[in-house]
């Protein structure tokens, strides 16, 4: 690789948002069962945080475990309750009437607020949370972020905050429609969930 001047893409580590206990901590519901058969039942959560020229911009995302699609994403240019909170709100807007999907995050002090949780109750959402210090209880949020960073980020230079905004929504957008995955059976998560329900009709 030097031979070639080709540098690798590292993966940096993660905004850590952990603070302490200021509120209830959810059990582990989901115990690393990342698996799921339909459509809204299982969402995990989490935050990054992404530097450019000193400035920071945060992503908080929703993650659907049936096919791993992003289905609601804030960003921010703090880490704030506004923006987990908008972010489940556009969550919770994609939910049918009987649907009341399991909410996995870790122990970041933004899934403690009253807010956040009196959400979560009011749609009747299981709300999940990792053992403390463990990044792999929520592994497929990591990889997410992990991708992302690499992809979009890593190794790239960004004139502006508002660029780098700009990437990360069509990052998102490619993610979602066009990245295939092996476990996906060849298809990107939407096309992968468009299948499931023509197959299912």
């Amino acid at each position: 690789m030097q031979d070639m001047d080709l540098r690798a893409k590292v993966r940096r580590r993660r905004f850590v948002s952990y603070r302490g206990e200021i509120s209830r901590i959810a059990e582990n519901r989901l115990n690393r069962e990342f698996y799921a058969p339909e459509p809204r039942q299982k969402w995990v959560t989490d935050v990054t945080e992404f530097n450019v020229a000193g400035r920071r911009l945060y992503l908080s995302p929703v993650m659907d475990l049936f096919n791993q699609e992003i289905v609601a994403y804030r960003v921010s240019s703090s880490p704030n309750a506004r923006m987990v909170n908008d972010m489940l709100d556009d969550a919770r807007a994609l939910l049918g009437p009987e649907e009341q999907p399991l909410l996995h995050s870790d122990q970041g002090w933004l899934y403690q607020l009253e807010g956040f949780r009196e959400r979560l109750v009011a749609s009747q959402m299981t709300q999940s949370m990792s053992r403390k210090g463990n990044c792999l209880d929520n592994a497929v949020m990591e990889n997410f972020f992990g991708h992302l960073k690499s992809e979009c980020f890593n190794g790239e230079k960004f004139e502006s905050i508002r660029a780098l905004e700009a990437e990360i929504h069509d990052y998102i957008d490619y993610y979602n429609h066009r990245r295939i995955k092996a476990k996906l059976k060849g298809l990107s998560p939407v096309a992968y969930r468009t299948q499931a329900f023509e197959d299912s009709a």
